[in-house]
């Protein structure tokens, strides 16, 4: 599957739960618990965009021993912190990372960082006071910067 339908597929299972879970606003606990699941299932589709985006763009355009390493590199991508995925893309080239800057700041940036950061807390048990609310209002903006990524690499 190419990266782009790997993606679409990822985000369309994500709007399908997003909108299930609309159907639980009369249950306040069980609504926490489903924020706390779709803020670990959007950091996810975060990091496998990222390494999808990339992936595509090296097997595109280098021969197949170049594209297995920069594969097998982008696999071991986690925690995708803002400043992570400016790095990574910093490594592929400057003007990436400074577009990727430059398009993100602000919101972007912050629902980045707040979506790895809570999915930290929940995966090793602490108290994430994450709201549904919240963790929508970080897929959109999550939304935005994969488009953004796949803009940049051409993928989109």
């Amino acid at each position: 599957m190419s990266s782009i339908k790997e993606i679409d597929a990822q985000r369309k299972r994500l709007d399908a739960l997003f909108d299930k879970a609309t159907d639980l606003s009369g249950d306040p606990e069980l609504l926490a618990h489903w924020a706390k699941y779709l803020c670990v299932l959007v950091c996810g589709f975060l990091e496998n965009s990222v390494e999808l985006c990339l992936s595509d763009y090296c097997q595109k355009r280098s021969d197949e021993c170049i594209n297995n390493f920069i594969s097998s590199e982008l696999r071991s991508f986690q925690n995708p912190k803002m400043a992570k995925i400016l790095e990574l893309f910093g490594t592929f080239s400057k003007t990436w990372e400074e577009d990727m800057r430059n398009s993100s700041d602000g919101r972007i940036s912050d629902a980045v960082n707040s979506i790895v950061a809570n999915r930290h807390m929940i995966a090793h048990g602490g108290r994430s006071q994450i709201s549904m609310s919240a963790v929508k209002n970080y897929y959109a903006d999550i939304v935005r910067a994969v488009e953004l990524m796949q803009k940049i690499c051409g993928t989109s």
